[in-house]
């Protein structure tokens, strides 16, 4: 299962610097969140795959013999909200950015620098 979970986080990573690498600023846009979903994944996997007979790490009367790291998930869901935030700022940043040069494109962009100056 984490050699396939590696393969489909491997296509995602490459589809992101692809959308990344891109001259439209919503494809840069995408392709960050693409990144961020693709590093989400990673955590996980790296985290562990619960196997078998698993159970919450509660301590009590009956211990169990293997259980669960909640931490990697906590860490995912803190990811998720930042990545919404970041993706939410750079839309309206490029949205605001289409208003003013009518463009968004990156290299129309960089020769407008002078509109800037």
């Amino acid at each position: 299962m984490e050699i396939l979970m590696s393969v489909v986080i491997g296509i995602i990573m490459m589809c992101a610097v692809y959308l990344i690498l891109s001259k439209s600023l919503l494809r840069i846009i995408i392709g960050t969140g693409l990144l961020s979903h693709g590093v989400h994944l990673l955590l996980i996997t790296m985290g562990g795959l619960p196997k078998g007979e698993e159970a919450p790490p509660l301590l009590g009367e009956h211990s169990v013999k293997g259980y669960i790291d909640p931490l990697p998930q906590a860490l995912i869901l803190t990811a998720i909200v930042i990545s919404f935030g970041v993706t939410a700022f750079f839309l309206v940043l490029a949205y605001r950015a289409y208003q003013e040069l009518g463009t968004d494109d990156m290299e129309r962009m960089r020769e407008s620098e002078d509109y800037w100056g």
